[in-house]
C-alpha cells in the first residue's frame, strides 16, 4: 500500500480512529458506521451516516471519529445490510456470525524485519491444530484447545525434533455445517477452511472466554514467540481460494455485499465458478483483493512474526477472473515482493479445475502429491511403482525441472485432508458415516490396506505388520530429497477411527489422544530416531539432487542390477557423501518373501547396520557391525547401513 493509499480497517492513532472500506456500486447507496456499546446489543448506540461528497474517496468510504478507545466495536452497514469489516483484526465472539462486530485495534508499528530462518533444506515440518492438539482431557494441560494451552506442549514437539509448525487455519471462520450425524447430533467445521475475514485471529482458541476481549492477538503472538525460542518456525495455512459466503443464494456477510463482481470469479452467465468445491472461488488476481491478501500476508508476517504460508488451493491464486490459468498472477508477484519474498512460500498446487504441480514460480515449495500416492502404492505392494519411487526419493526432479531444487517438493505420505497413517494401514474403505453425508464425502482412492482385518484390532500379527509398515513409510519419507512433513500424531499412530474427511468432528475422533503415545512407544522412537538420523547427516539434506554414479548408486538383490520392472516391489540405494567421507546402504523390500541383498564391497570400512524395519526397538539404531557379504531382508521392510 503507498503512502496515497487510504489505510482500509479500523486505523487508530492517539484517540481518534479513521474507518475505512472498500464499497463500488453504481448507484446511490445508504451507508452507515455503527458503534456499539455491548457485544449482545442489536441496536448501535451510534450511527454516522457517510455522504458521498464528504466520505467517498473513489470506491473507498471513510470516516474519522474523535474519542475512539481501543476495544470500541463497530460494524458497517449497507442497504440496511450489516457488513462485517474484512479488514477488522479482531471480531467479538458471538456464535452467529452476523451477531459478531468488529473490534478497534491499536495495531503495532514496531515489528521485527530480520528473522532468523533455517535453510528450507533443514526443515522437518509437522502439521498440526491448535485446538485439536491439546483438547482432549488427557493433554493435562491447563488451557486444553487453545494457543496457550498448545505452548505447553512444545517440549513434546522438541523432543521429536521438529522444526516448523503449520498450523491449519488460524483466521475467524464460518463453523456452520448443514447436515447432522445419523443420530441427529449438530456438526460444526472444526478444520478452520471456511473464512470470514483474513486478519481476524479466531477467538475459538483462546483462552479469555470473554466475547469482546482481543487478547488472542497477544495469546497467539506469545505462542509464535515461544516456539522461536525453542527453535521452531511457524507457518500458517491460509485459505484465499474461497470464502464463507459460498455460492448462490448463501449468506452475504461481506464481500457478496461490498462488490460481489470483484471479489468472486464468474464465468459468462454471471454464475460463481466453484474451482475450490465450496460454491465460491475467490478473485485473487483483481487489483482490490490481490492488495487484500498481500496486506494480510503483511500482517501475519511482520505484526504476527510468522515465518511462511501455506496456500490451501493455491492454484486458485495463479487464475484470472474466468479461471484461466496466467503466467503472470500474484503467485509470481510473492516471489518478487521486497518482504514477502524471503518468507516460506509453500503451495497446495491443484483445485478442482487442474493440477498444476511443478509449474509455480520458482522459489515456492509445492505439496508433493504424486511423491504421496507413489509411496502409499509402494508399501502396498502395488506393482509398477519403483522406477517411479527412485525419482521421488530423489527429489522429484523430472517434476520439479524448472527449479533443479529439491526443496521445492514437500514430501508427504498424509495431511490433515485424507487418513491417518495409521488408518492408512487398518482401513481398505473410508469410514465417514458420522459426517452426515451417507459416506459421499471424502476421497475414494486411498491406496489403503488393512492388513486382514478392517479398524483397530488386537491380533498381535497384523498389528506388528501395520507397525513395520508404517515404520516403513516413515524410513523413507526422512531419507528422500525434498523437505518431509508428517501429520499430527502420524509419530503415534494416531487414529480417525477410519473417517478420512474429519473437518466436522469436534470430538475424540479427531482430537490428539495423548495417551496412545504408551501404547506406540515404539513408533515415537522410531519416529524421533529417523528424524535426528536426517539431521546429523546432511546428504540427505542436500538441495541439490545426487548424481547418479558418483553419489547415488542403484542396487537390486544384486549389485548394479537394480530391478525396475512391472512386476519389481524392491529397490536399493548406495549413497555417497563425498564432503563428509560417509557412505550409507538403503534396501526397500515390499515383497511377501524375504529378500538376500548382495552388500556393496568396501574399503579399510565395514557397513554397520543402523536400523532394520521388522526388528523391535531394542535391536535398531545401536550400528551394529555386520561382517557378511549378504543381508537378508525380511518381507515388508527396509534397512539402512551406515559405512565405518
Amino acid at each position: 500500500m503507498s503512502k496515497y493509499d487510504l489505510k482500509l480497517g479500523a486505523y487508530l492513532k492517539d484517540n481518534v480512529c479513521t474507518f475505512s472500506i472498500y464499497y463500488y456500486s453504481e448507484k446511490k447507496d445508504d451507508i452507515f458506521l455503527y458503534l456499539y456499546e455491548n457485544v449482545e446489543d442489536n441496536l448501535p448506540k451510534k450511527v454516522y451516516k457517510l455522504s458521498e461528497n464528504e466520505n467517498k474517496f473513489g470506491n473507498i468510504w471513510s470516516i474519522s471519529i474523535d474519542n475512539i478507545k481501543e476495544g470500541t466495536l463497530y460494524n458497517w452497514s449497507i442497504n440496511n445490510k450489516i457488513v462485517l469489516d474484512p479488514y477488522a483484526l479482531a471480531f467479538t465472539g458471538n456464535s452467529n456470525i452476523l451477531d459478531k462486530k468488529a473490534i478497534v485495534i491499536r495495531s503495532e508499528e514496531n515489528f521485527p524485519l530480520k528473522k532468523n530462518l533455517k535453510n528450507k533444506k533443514d526443515l522437518i515440518i509437522y502439521e498440526t491444530h491448535i485446538g485439536l492438539f491439546t483438547k482432549n482431557k488427557n493433554s493435562n494441560v491447563n488451557n486444553r484447545g487453545t494457543y496457550s494451552g498448545f505452548i505447553e506442549k512444545i517440549p513434546y514437539l522438541k523432543n521429536l525434533g521438529i522444526n516448523c509448525i503449520e498450523f491449519l487455519p488460524v483466521f475467524e471462520f464460518d463453523d456452520l455445517v448443514k447436515n447432522k450425524t445419523p443420530n441427529g447430533d449438530t456438526l460444526r467445521n472444526v478444520w478452520g477452511y471456511n473464512p470470514i475475514n483474513f486478519f481476524a485471529l479466531s477467538k475459538k482458541y483462546s483462552s479469555d472466554k470473554n466475547l469482546n476481549s482481543f487478547n488472542e492477538i497477544k495469546e497467539f503472538k506469545n505462542l509464535v514467540s515461544e516456539l522461536h525460542k525453542n527453535g521452531i518456525e511457524v507457518i500458517l495455512d491460509l485459505v484465499y481460494n474461497h470464502t464463507a459466503e459460498s455460492g448462490l443464494n448463501m449468506p452475504e456477510y461481506n464481500f457478496k455485499i461490498l462488490a460481489d463482481d470483484v471479489f468472486y470469479s464468474k464465468n459468462e452467465k454471471a454464475d460463481y465458478l466453484n474451482l475450490s468445491g465450496c460454491g465460491n472461488t475467490l478473485n485473487c488476481n483483481h487489483k482490490i483483493v490481490k492488495d487484500m491478501i498481500i496486506d494480510s500476508l503483511l500482517y501475519c508476517y511482520l505484526d504476527l512474526n510468522v515465518d511462511g504460508f501455506r496456500f490451501d488451493l493455491a492454484s486458485i491464486l495463479g487464475r484470472d477472473d474466468k479461471g484461466h490459468w496466467i503466467e503472470n498472477s500474484i503467485l509470481k508477484e510473492l516471489t518478487e515482493h521486497p518482504i514477502l519474498s524471503q518468507a516460506r512460500l509453500i503451495s497446495e498446487s491443484w483445485d478442482i479445475g487442474g493440477y498444476f504441480v511443478g509449474k509455480f514460480p520458482n522459489s515456492w515449495s509445492e505439496w508433493n502429491g504424486i511423491y504421496r500416492d507413489t509411496v502409499r502404492k509402494f508399501i502396498k505392494g502395488e506393482f509398477a511403482q519403483v522406477e517411479d519411487l527412485t525419482r521421488r526419493l530423489t527429489g522429484s526432479l523430472d517434476v520439479f525441472r524448472n527449479s533443479k531444487s529439491t526443496s521445492s517438493s514437500i514430501n508427504f505420505i498424509t495431511c490433515h485432508d485424507g487418513f491417518t497413517i495409521w488408518d492408512l494401514l487398518s482401513y481398505n474403505e473410508k469410514h465417514n458415516l458420522e459426517n452426515g453425508e451417507n459416506n459421499r464425502d471424502g476421497e475414494n482412492n486411498n491406496n489403503s490396506y488393512n492388513y486382514g482385518f478392517e479398524g483397530e484390532t488386537n491380533n498381535l500379527e497384523i498389528l506388528s505388520i501395520r507397525k513395520q509398515q508404517l515404520k516403513n513409510m516413515l524410513l523413507i519419507l526422512f531419507i528422500s530429497q525434498g523437505i518431509p512433513m508428517i501429520l499430527m500424531g502420524d509419530e503415534i499412530a494416531r487414529t480417525q477411527n477410519g473417517n478420512n474427511n474429519a473437518y466436522c468432528q469436534d470430538n475424540i475422533t479427531t482430537w490428539f489422544d495423548w495417551d496412545r503415545k504408551k501404547d506406540f512407544e515404539d513408533i515415537f522412537s522410531f519416529t524421533k530416531n529417523m528424524i535426528s538420523f536426517r539431521k546429523k547427516y546432511s546428504i540427505f539434506r542436500k538441495d541439490k539432487p545426487w548424481k547418479f554414479n558418483k553419489e547415488l548408486f542403484l542396487h537390486g538383490v544384486n549389485l548394479n542390477q537394480p530391478d525396475l520392472s512391472y512386476y519389481s516391489l524392491s529397490i536399493a540405494f548406495q549413497i555417497k557423501d563425498l564432503d563428509e567421507d560417509k557412505e550409507f546402504y538403503i534396501a526397500l523390500n515390499s515383497y511377501t518373501d524375504g529378500l538376500n541383498f548382495e552388500l556393496p564391497k568396501l574399503e579399510n570400512k565395514k557397513w554397520f547396520l543402523l536400523t532394520d524395519t521388522s526388528k523391535t526397538n531394542k535391536d535398531n539404531f545401536l550400528e551394529k557391525e555386520f561382517n557378511n557379504s549378504h543381508y537378508k531382508l525380511a518381507p515388508r521392510s527396509s534397512i539402512i547401513m551406515i559405512a565405518k
